[in-house]
């Protein structure tokens, strides 16, 4: 089943997941980052909320400031159950963006310490549907289920975490800021030294540079 949301200025609700715990339905909400990335790997957070202690202030994590994403991911890691499932860029490369979304969000379901009766999904994709997971897909979910939510929240947080500890390894790609993401100085950086080993090379821009000989290509190390 596919719903329709409109955003809200007073932010995401519990509605939706109540109306399935009153039926003795246990509720996660997912969400993907890393889907637009040129670099890292592409997550998906799985959140099951305590509906009685639900942090305040949950939104799509692209309308918050860094600061106030970690903040709140702090919050819904003390007040809920929480899986992360990550497809790293070379998995990514191999299988491709589809299969990856739907890898990374059986990762994150599987590694939530509780089990569940329904998926609340972002967007209009069913990423479960050849799944036994009972799922309802919700386009703009993100502004409307405060558990999908709190899923981008915390997948956000992880990769971007992820992304910052790769900085000084490659510290020429600014990781650090764009987080893989194609800024201009990550375009520039990607033009004078060819990508690195963490850039997903099946990429359409990547595979422009991996054919032009003259650039450099970095290795491991």
């Amino acid at each position: 089943m596919s719903r329709h949301t409109t955003p809200s200025a007073a932010g995401p609700d519990t509605e939706v997941e109540q109306l399935r715990t009153a039926r003795g339905l246990s509720v996660a909400g997912i969400d993907e980052v890393g889907r637009g990335a040129w670099a890292g790997a592409l997550t998906v957070g799985a959140v099951v909320l305590d509906l009685t202690a639900v942090p305040p202030g949950l939104r799509d994590s692209k309308r918050l400031s860094p600061a106030r994403r970690e903040h709140l991911a702090t919050a819904v890691h003390a007040h809920a159950a929480v899986g992360i499932g990550e497809v790293p860029n070379e998995e990514l490369d191999e299988v491709g963006l589809s299969a990856a979304l739907r890898l990374a969000a059986r990762r994150a379901l599987r590694a939530l310490p509780v089990t569940v009766d329904e998926v609340l999904i972002d967007g209009g994709v069913d990423l479960l549907a050849d799944t036994a997971w009972r799922t309802t897909t919700l386009v703009g979910g993100d502004d409307a289920s405060a558990s999908i939510a709190a899923a981008s929240i915390v997948a956000k947080v992880h990769r971007d975490a992820g992304m910052r500890t790769a900085d000084p390894l490659h510290p020429e790609y600014g990781f650090v800021s764009n987080k893989g993401y194609p800024s201009p100085a990550h375009r520039a950086a990607l033009a004078e030294h060819g990508p690195c080993p963490l850039h997903r090379r099946s990429w359409r821009p990547i595979q422009r540079l991996l054919t032009a000989p003259e650039l450099p290509l970095r290795t491991a190390g």
